[in-house]
């Protein structure tokens, strides 16, 4: 596949504008374990490929498993997520497919178990965030592979 345009360089108020966004969000103190989970599942919903690579990246350098992110599509039926981790990825899923989905008073109310009202709508900014990223890359079809994550020790990817 062939990029179709860089929207960096194409309009670099629109990339400092979502980058803005990312900072609330890891200004919101969330965790970045869950934070990272959360956008590799919505980019595993939507199909980015550019997405995966960087958060899987960002991941593994973090110290995530090799094991939890292979099971990540199959979350329900794996047993190493923790019960706030479940419900933060039930709700991500719930906001990602909204078109065609309701979020469900059942998901809300296990996030709410969770998550306080300020850290869900801090979570809910990064699932905003993490699907507007997928759109941009998918629809542009950003070149995938040489993301480098800054969390990674120099030789590593």
């Amino acid at each position: 596949m062939t990029q179709r345009l860089d929207y960096r360089t194409a309009s670099p108020k629109a990339l400092e504008a979502m980058l803005q966004v990312e900072q609330q969000v890891r200004r919101s103190g969330l965790e970045e374990p869950l934070l990272e989970l959360v956008k590799t599942r919505v980019s595993q919903i939507n199909g980015c490929a550019w997405c995966l690579d960087m958060h899987t990246k960002d991941a593994r350098a973090r110290g995530e498993t090799e094991q939890r992110l292979h099971l990540l599509a199959a979350w329900r039926d794996a047993p190493c997520y923790s019960a706030r981790e479940r419900a933060a990825l039930a709700w991500a899923e719930a906001m990602t497919q909204i078109a065609t989905h309701e979020v469900s008073d059942a998901v809300y109310a296990e996030a709410r178990l969770h998550f306080d009202e300020k850290a869900l709508v801090d979570l809910s900014l990064a699932i905003i965030a993490i699907n507007g990223w997928n759109r941009l890359n998918v629809a542009f079809r950003t070149e995938v592979g040489d993301y480098v994550s800054p969390h990674c020790a120099p030789g590593s990817s």
